[in-house]
């Protein structure tokens, strides 16, 4: 039986290729992730490692009265206990080589041309002081050489040694467009200030490599700007080679003030660090390996279909096989050792192209933003395992099946033809079970579609609700072919006469194989179907959202708050009619808290028009305060109630009277009160936002009126509707991408079923070419079956997906207020012109195959 797999292995090598190709893209899509997720991860840790390299021992500081935060209440920075003195003391220990003492925080900068660079990441825009080596203990330069600091070696220029000085790593540098000598604009939480460029540096941290940016200043300009003078925030701490690093460590710590910090040795730092690294990239490589087994599962389709068209081919074979002595188990044994081999082959095929798709994942990635940083490919064991493991156990569960099927047919019943018909019980049995499953998943949807609150326990509900859902859609595709099949095959007789009917007839006949090669396409578009109704209806219900009740001209913010100077300034710009402040501060209300926005309540409504149920703005004022719909329903609070509440930092508490009840709005918070209730109780006394209304007020002249700080963000209506959506059709177009495998295995398996198809039919086709049917009418018959079969699962799975994306509305609405699902009919009709296509290309190759095949040869084939 092991010869009789192989000969027939050999013997099928053209039927089986569309089969090999749907394992191999799987595997490599498999294969692909894996190696991709493992070099990612190696060469952070890599970018770690030679980062932490020469770190010994760590000293991080702890921040008095501050609840761990680096900044105090009054946003002043922290005091902490690593000082100049504690170096000392550190230097002198036994088997300490150098001490780096480091002062670090967040500078975002100006581009040469004055745009914002990189402010959208703003905690990556990474600043740290310049330590020459002589002044760590490390030992100065050479005589004429610039000083270094060994964890950022100079790559031009020198470093930083005066207040109006600054240096940028490479990429910062060639990114903003800054050569050595120009200045430098850039802020930290305050007003835009200027510097020299003096030096251009280099650096492994993978914070920069990943995209961030590295400014340097000397030590005492690093300590002004973001902490106290003689101050540090860390102590790196080298030591000679040899040196027992633990006991170093345990060394340090005793030599620490109390409460002043926490030394943790490099090698446990880097051990933190790894695990760090892994975890933030397990999730990608998960999310990744999902749709990679999306395509294995639409892959099945094809593997089956193709094993069953073969084994029905091979009836006659069996039958001898089974007349000569072979057992049923010998039979079953044969096919899954031909699909064995199968998937072997394909599988190690595909994990030599995934490590091709590994290799272009990163730079593709990186084009996107994502800073990934570079390291040679990384192939494991248990990669290449997995990956022939995942090829080979698929492609033999899909042949299971119809391996099953031949062993049953008894001899004498596989000798008299070729392309039996499933049998009635059997198709009754799955039609009664599909109608279960779809029933069951379709009654789960629509009660998690009426709750009002929807938790994580729901959402894994309703993932199982959706899986029932397309399973049950799946085992009912047979059943439902014969209705749809027959109407699309109305609209190709009466367009395409007898051509048209025969593609009708020829998709009708074995309504098994027909579902089952539209059921790989079905798949692909109820996912893409669903996720883009539901992306589309998300998208404009948080554009209207985002601006809801909005009639200022612009929102103008800044990274860590505004100086309500800055916000004085707004009004006196030209062109401005009114600016409204921003402020807020917490509260707390039938145990929960919410976050309460202060403002004139008069030019508040001059920029903003909110809906009251109750009250209105003018009713605000001192002890007086208005509260959101979602706020008064969470707590119970009306107009006339009293909150007795601790507003932000304040001390004691307050008495506040509900006078209003306004409908949600994101451009206020859970409640409104007067500026002077807010904003002296706010965490840092600045503001959250200006909104401003004057259509004489252009952008750049809000922007030059406040120092044009990379901090500042001014906003029209339509960039914050962008800003809010903007990231729904990132994902969309992503995931579409994902799919796309998934998509081209069910274009494989519609054009591997129709080519097979054509052999199966050799001898009917020579029969219509013998009674006059010509070449042309033969291609025509064979692309209207494909495209038949194409809009069956194309119609399917969009109107599965529709139905999903509905229900998933209904639990979007407990968090989104206007949500509505809103159908992207242009999208929608795109999918179907895609199906139409993919069936009118899928037959390409089959149809000439077909026209192509000699008459009398195929009246005389068996």
């Amino acid at each position: 039986m092991l010869r009789t797999a192989l000969r027939n292995l050999f013997a099928h090598k053209a039927r089986l290729s569309m089969t090999a190709l749907a394992v191999l893209l799987g595997v490599a899509f498999v294969a692909g992730t894996l190696v991709f997720g493992d070099s990612v991860t190696q060469a952070f840790r890599n970018a770690s490692t030679k980062n932490l390299d020469g770190v010994a021992v760590s000293v991080q500081a702890e921040y008095a009265d501050t609840d761990g935060y680096a900044f105090a209440d009054a946003g002043e920075p922290a005091e902490t206990k690593l000082t100049a003195e504690l170096v000392d003391r550190v230097r002198k220990l036994d088997g300490v080589s150098a001490v780096h003492p480091v002062v670090n925080g967040n500078a975002t900068l100006s581009a040469k041309d004055g745009s914002p660079y990189n402010a959208q990441y703003s905690w990556q825009n990474l600043a740290v002081n310049w330590v020459p080596n002589s002044e760590s203990g490390k030992g100065g330069s050479g005589s004429g050489e610039a000083a270094q600091d060994s964890r950022y070696p100079l790559a031009e220029g020198r470093g930083p040694a005066a207040e109006n000085e600054i240096a940028l790593d490479r990429s910062t540098a060639k990114g903003a467009g800054y050569e050595v000598g120009d200045t430098v604009r850039f802020a930290t939480d305050g007003p835009t200030l200027a510097k020299k460029l003096v030096g251009v540096v280099e650096t492994d941290d993978p914070r920069v490599t990943a995209g961030g940016t590295l400014a340097l200043f000397d030590t005492a300009t690093a300590q002004k700007l973001f902490l106290h003078d003689g101050q540090f925030h860390e102590l790196t701490v080298s030591s000679p080679p040899g040196t027992d690093n633990e006991a170093l460590t345990a060394a340090v710590a005793e030599a620490l003030p109390a409460n002043s910090g926490t030394a943790t040795s490099g090698a446990r730092l880097a051990d933190e660090q790894a695990k760090q690294i892994a975890d933030s990239t397990k999730a990608l490589t998960q999310t990744l390996l999902v749709f990679a087994g999306i395509a294995l599962f639409v892959g099945i389709f094809l593997i089956a279909n193709t094993f069953t068209m073969l084994i029905a081919q091979r009836s006659r074979e069996i039958a001898l096989l089974r007349a000569v002595g072979a057992s049923r188990r010998q039979v079953v044994r044969s096919v899954l050792i031909e699909a064995g081999l199968l998937g072997l082959v394909a599988s190690a095929v595909g994990f030599a192209l995934g490590i091709g798709i590994a290799a272009a994942l990163r730079p593709l990635l990186n084009s996107s933003g994502a800073g990934l940083p570079a390291g040679p490919l990384v192939i494991s064991g248990g990669t290449v395992a997995w990956s022939l493991v995942v090829g080979v156990v698929v492609t033999v569960l899909a042949a299971w099946l119809p391996s099953r099927r031949a062993s049953r047919i008894a001899p004498i019943e596989a000798l008299s033809t070729v392309d039996l018909a499933p049998p009635v019980r059997a198709m009754r049995l799955r039609n009664t079970l599909g109608g279960v499953v779809t029933g069951l998943g379709v009654l789960i949807m629509l009660y998690l579609s009426t709750l009002e609150k929807v938790e994580e326990p729901e959402l894994m509900v309703a993932m199982a609700g959706s899986a029932l859902t397309l399973t049950g859609m799946i085992m009912l595709a047979p059943l439902l072919s014969r209705p749809l099949v027959n109407l699309m095959g109305r609209l190709t007789t009466r367009f395409f006469g007898i051509g048209g009917k025969l593609a009708q007839e020829n998709a009708l006949r074995n309504p098994r194989r027909t579902a089952a090669t539209a059921a790989a396409l079905m798949i692909g578009l109820t996912l893409i179907t669903g996720l883009s109704v539901a992306g589309n209806s998300t998208e404009i219900a948080i554009k209207e959202e985002a601006v809801k009740g909005m009639t200022a001209d612009y929102k103008v913010t800044m990274e860590r708050g505004m100086d309500p100077e800055l916000g004085d300034r707004i009004g006196d710009v030209d062109g401005v009619e009114h600016a409204a402040q921003l402020a807020s501060a917490s509260i707390e209300a039938s145990g929960r808290f919410a976050m309460m926005t202060g403002a004139d309540p008069q030019k508040l409504g001059e920029v903003l028009d909110l809906e009251f149920s109750s009250g209105s703005l003018a009713d605000i004022g001192p002890g007086r305060i208005a509260v959101s719909e979602s706020f008064a329903e969470q707590t119970g609070l009306a107009e006339g109630d009293t909150v007795t509440t601790t507003v932000g930092t304040g001390e004691g508490t307050e008495k506040l009277t509900v006078v209003g009840v306004y409908g949600d709005s994101r451009l206020v918070s859970d409640a409104i009160a007067t500026m002077d209730d807010v904003l002296p109780n706010s965490y840092d006394g600045t503001l959250d936002s200006v909104l401003v209304k004057g259509g004489g007020a252009s952008e750049t002249d809000l922007r030059e009126a406040l120092g044009n700080s990379p901090l500042l963000k001014v906003r029209s209506p339509e960039q914050l509707t962008r800003d809010e959506a903007g990231s729904i059709n990132t994902m969309l177009n992503m995931v579409y991408g994902l799919l796309a495998m998934s998509l081209i295995i069910a274009v494989l398996g519609v054009v591997n079923t129709l080519a097979m198809s054509v052999f199966e039919r050799t001898r009917e086709i020579g029969l219509l070419r013998a009674i006059g049917l010509d070449r042309k009418g033969v291609r025509q018959m064979v692309r209207l079956e494909s495209v038949v079969i194409s809009l069956f699962g194309a119609v399917l799975g969009i109107g599965t997906g529709i139905f999903l994306a509905w229900c998933g509305g209904g639990m979007t609405e407990s968090s989104l207020a206007t949500y509505e699902t809103v159908l992207p009919w242009a999208r929608l009709a795109l999918f179907l012109l895609a199906a139409l296509a993919t069936g009118v290309l899928a037959a390409l190759w089959p149809a000439r195959r077909a026209s192509r095949l000699n008459t009398l040869q195929s009246l005389a084939a068996d």
